[in-house]
């Protein structure tokens, strides 16, 4: 076996080049290479890590339970999955030895590796991953991204204590990929019993550190796990992790976040600005790690379910319309190249389309008028039968950082000049749901991290227009084309790797050239840490820092 570790991501330095970022051979995750010039030194035992988080608080800490983002970076730390990358981007096995399926591509046999307790003592086996796959399909657990990712699943057996066999619905060849995600990672079947309030408060699995205590609106608080055997070790790295603890904390505002990092207080944050990338670009004590998501690219979607949308001109004309690039450019400080493609640049069948999203409003404006929004209001805004050309726009806080909602902002400027009219509501992300389920929205950015390209099924095919357990849907362009669907279809199901590359950029292609969405940039993943945090860069499937093999300089 080759000896791999988790995803290790190069660090950028002054120029950040965002190499793109929300998922197939090895065996084992890596060590984390150190950026070009920085000598890690010799790994010192002891300290506590303290991460500041501006995403929104997790209302649970067991990433089975819904399913975002938030629950990845800090699950991530004390939970581990049947498959990782390595630091080539491969898929590779991981609390899984081996993986096979039946050559009609509907059983898949999976090999659990032997000797690893979850951290109440509760031994690894094929049983106990059956009880999570359970677990995620169960609808009262309230899934999403993981009940999503399992969906081909019919029926499931543990044939002796290493090998667990499954019986699919139809053949699926993103399995192994969403084996990868934090939102398929395995707990103990023992704590999975409890209720779910505790198994929130304390989810227990193999990884190096275990929850000690949640002081909600402050900090999860994560204690070294003594007993962590890594599934495949660390050359020159074995037992437990260097650090003694993680203390997770939650700081929502930006500033407050960056301004700790510069005291000392905390040594790491995640969703860095724009501004303070660049700003920790001429520090020489701060440290900044590019880690862009796999799976979808920022973007947004186009409700073609309902007027204006549902007239593919109109959709054509607002591309048009809107100055992305322009604000980009002022916005982003480098940090986010524009993207042309449905899914992230990271993965490898993302394809792109620049000449679809160029900013033209004299095109746009033919389109309105060949759309019959001829005539214009007293404040310069299309109107047709005497109704405006208004688009609605909620904007989730938690989800989207100042410097998006300003690009927003932008958008909205250029549009009017083309007589759109884009009515922003910055929403708290219960009453964003609530919008996006009474379907009362005609753009939305919604970000989705998925490994591999088959969340183009989840993002648009007709049956994701189905709400999830959870109550979560993700066509929210709410296409519903038969020729998409058997595309992707066929391309998720298919043994032959050249048919599924082509068959996914021929959906891409249909999506792009039918207006559904404005793609932006890859979903960003920008993370400041200090000098003194050591060996800082290796990643999970859908990069998440991990931190065994992190230390603390003295």
């Amino acid at each position: 076996m080759n000896n791999v570790r988790p995803l290790a991501r190069r660090l950028f330095p002054a120029a950040f080049g965002l190499a793109a970022a929300l998922v197939l051979a090895g065996c084992a995750p890596a060590t984390t290479a150190p950026e070009s010039g920085n000598d890690a030194g010799t790994p010192t035992a002891g300290g506590t890590l303290v991460y500041a988080s501006g995403d929104a608080e997790p209302s649970c800490l067991d990433p089975h339970v819904g399913g975002n983002y938030p629950q990845a970076l800090v699950s991530s730390q004390y939970l581990e999955t049947l498959y990782t990358k390595d630091a080539k981007g491969n898929l590779v096995p991981w609390l899984a030895e081996d993986s096979t399926v039946s050559q009609d591509g509907l059983t898949r046999t999976v090999k659990i590796r032997k000797g690893i307790k979850f951290t109440d003592g509760t031994a690894l086996d094929a049983a106990a991953v059956k009880a999570n796959f359970e677990h995620l399909l169960d609808p009262k657990t309230a899934s999403s991204t993981g009940y999503l990712a399992l969906g081909k699943i019919d029926s499931m057996k543990a044939l002796d204590a290493a090998t667990l066999e499954l019986k699919l619905k139809s053949p699926d060849n993103s399995l192994l990929e969403s084996f990868s995600m934090p939102w398929v990672a395995i707990e103990s079947p023992t704590a999975l019993k409890r209720s779910q309030e505790e198994n929130c408060a304390a989810p227990v699995g193999t990884g190096p550190f275990k929850v000690e205590s949640w002081k909600k609106q402050d900090a999860v608080n994560l204690v070294r796990n003594e007993d962590h055997v890594q599934p495949v070790a660390t050359p020159g790295h074995e037992g437990a992790a260097y650090l003694e603890g993680i203390t997770w904390r939650f700081i929502p505002e930006a500033a407050t976040r960056y301004a700790a990092l510069q005291a000392g207080e905390v040594q790491i944050i995640d969703n860095a600005q724009p501004d303070s990338i660049a700003a920790a670009a001429k520090s020489q004590g701060i440290k900044h790690l590019d880690a862009p998501r796999p799976g979808a690219s920022n973007r947004i979607e186009l409700n073609s379910s309902k007027a204006p949308f549902n007239d593919s001109k109109v959709r054509e004309a607002f591309i048009h319309a809107v100055n992305v690039d322009a604000g980009i450019d002022s916005l982003f400080f480098g940090t986010a190249p524009r993207s042309y493609s449905p899914l992230s640049s990271v993965e490898p069948l993302a394809y792109s389309a620049e000449t679809l999203f160029a900013y033209d409003p004299a095109k746009a404006g033919e389109l309105l008028d060949s759309a019959g929004w001829t005539e214009r209001d007293s404040e310069g805004y299309r109107t047709k039968d005497s109704k405006r050309l208004s688009l609605a726009f909620p904007v989730s806080t938690s989800q989207s950082i100042p410097a998006e909602q300003s690009l927003f902002e932008q958008l909205q400027a250029t549009a009017k000049e083309s007589g759109i009219e884009i009515k922003i509501n910055l929403l708290d992300l219960s009453s964003w749901y609530g919008e996006l389920f009474t379907n009362d929205y005609n753009l939305v950015s919604a970000p989705y991290t998925k490994v591999g390209p088959s969340v183009l099924s989840i993002l648009f095919h007709s049956d994701s227009t189905i709400p999830a357990p959870s109550g979560y849907f993700a066509n929210l362009s709410q296409v519903k084309d038969p020729a998409l669907d058997e595309l992707l279809d066929s391309a998720g199901s298919t043994a032959d790797e050249a048919e599924r590359k082509e068959k996914y950029a021929q959906a891409q292609k249909l999506v792009l050239e039918g207006h559904y969405l404005l793609p932006l940039y890859d979903q960003q993943n920008h993370f400041l840490y200090s000098e003194k945090l050591r060996n800082v860069g290796a990643t999970t499937a859908v990069a998440t820092p991990t931190f065994f093999d992190t230390w603390l300089a003295k």
